[in-house]
């Protein structure tokens, strides 16, 4: 694993209309000098300026005490940008689920990621298999979609379930605030020095390690910031969301908020954790694991033999295509931007699916209860967001089967 820095928040000043970078420090220096200016802004008598141009003493004093009494939300205000390199899907899965965040990922679904020799055979056997199946099922029907190139990510998109949540191979981008940057290692650093587990992080232990190394080695690592995000997992009131083992979420669906639960793949949950309006847990993995099914193979049993009996050949490594249950909470307008997001034909097909299971649950739900509402869900239970109200598509697909949901890609 290595981690580069590609960003940092400046000051800016204004001169002879002109925005300048103002930088008097450096690194971890220059971020916290800006948040202790800020922590004055509550009390000051004039403008900003006035903090601008406090004495250095003042600023480091207000740094000192807003350390010291858990007033951490002024170092939110600056952030540092990341290049993590060489990670593993799970440790992206545990980073994107810690709240405000920005990532930009190399996407499995669009390139082919480093596999070991045996893993890279079977990836090869199955991408092969499904670009074929892809492109005899609707390359005739629809050419100017399922073109060769299509019919081939479609295909990497499947095959990926095969790969380990854990090989390493993930480069993304990754954004937080200086506060959450040290609060990451402190919750990491409180999950290795536990005695007992989960065994989705049972299997991260090593590379939360090197993480936290990792981030020791930047010039943003502050001992005190970190110390207090262990403190508050240790409290249980923070700390790494993405393990849920504490309650079971039943399903609840009124005119303001919801909650249900489902299950459904690891490579299904990375992508519904991105709507970071919703909130999201997973279970911890299950003893006897069962795995996702490409739609495209279901009805040839021998094919389904075939892909079941490769996922178990890497069962130890947990493929991405294992299924877990995930629990979904949130707010019913949220929900409705979700579903002009992933009600779409160019969407993954098994989130594309759990979303509209999940609408259709809540469609039913406010029906009986007789909320107004529910004549607003209907509006989106035709089909792919093309067909929502007001919706206008940039890039129509032509794919009726997409449009209408029944596609098996």
């Amino acid at each position: 694993m290595k981690i580069n820095l590609i960003a940092e928040t400046h000051e800016v000043k204004e001169k002879n209309g002109r925005k300048l970078f103002v930088k008097k420090l450096d690194k971890k220096d220059a971020l916290e000098d800006m948040c202790g200016k800020y922590a004055g802004v509550c009390y000051m008598k004039n403008t900003y300026d006035d903090l601008r141009n406090e004495p250095r003493e003042k600023t480091l004093a207000r740094i000192a005490q807003t350390k010291n009494n858990g007033h951490h939300s002024v170092y939110d205000h600056v952030f540092v940008t990341l290049e993590l390199e060489g990670i593993s899907k799970a440790l992206a899965i545990t980073l994107n689920n810690q709240g405000w965040y920005n990532t930009s990922e190399k996407s499995g679904r669009y390139t082919q990621l480093p596999l070991s020799e045996e893993q890279q055979v079977i990836y090869n056997k199955w991408l092969e298999i499904l670009t074929k199946k892809i492109s005899d099922k609707y390359s005739e029907k629809y050419p100017k979609f399922f073109t060769k190139n299509k019919c081939l990510k479609l295909a990497q998109e499947n095959a990926r379930a095969l790969n380990s949540v854990y090989g390493r191979g993930i480069i993304m981008v990754h954004t937080v605030s200086y506060r959450q940057l040290n609060y990451l290692h402190g919750y990491f650093k409180y999950e290795l020095e536990k005695s007992e587990h989960t065994r989705f992080f049972e299997k991260l232990l090593p590379e939360m390690q090197e993480f936290c190394l990792e981030l020791e080695k930047l010039p943003y690592f502050d001992e005190v910031l970190s110390n207090h995000g262990k403190m508050m997992a240790s409290f249980k009131v923070s700390g790494l969301t993405l393990i849920n083992n504490f309650c079971k979420v039943k399903d609840h669906f009124d005119s303001t908020i919801y909650a249900t639960s489902y299950k459904a793949s690891l490579a299904e949950f990375a992508q519904a954790q991105r709507h970071r309006t919703l909130d999201y847990t997973i279970e911890d993995l299950p003893k006897n694991p069962e795995y996702y099914i490409p739609q495209i193979i279901r009805d040839e049993p021998k094919l389904v033999k075939e892909w079941l009996a490769d996922m178990k050949k890497n069962a130890e490594d947990v493929p991405i295509g294992t299924i877990v249950t995930i629990n979904e909470t949130g707010t019913l307008q949220h929900f409705m931007l979700k579903l002009y997001e992933r009600k779409c034909t160019c969407a993954q097909l098994e989130i594309n699916t759990i979303t509209d299971m999940v609408l259709n649950k809540y469609y039913k739900a406010l029906k009986e209860q007789k909320s107004p509402m529910a004549k607003e869900l209907a509006k989106f239970l035709k089909g792919s967001r093309c067909t929502f109200p007001g919706y206008v598509c940039t890039q129509p697909c032509g794919f009726a089967e997409g449009i209408k949901g029944t596609r098996l890609i």
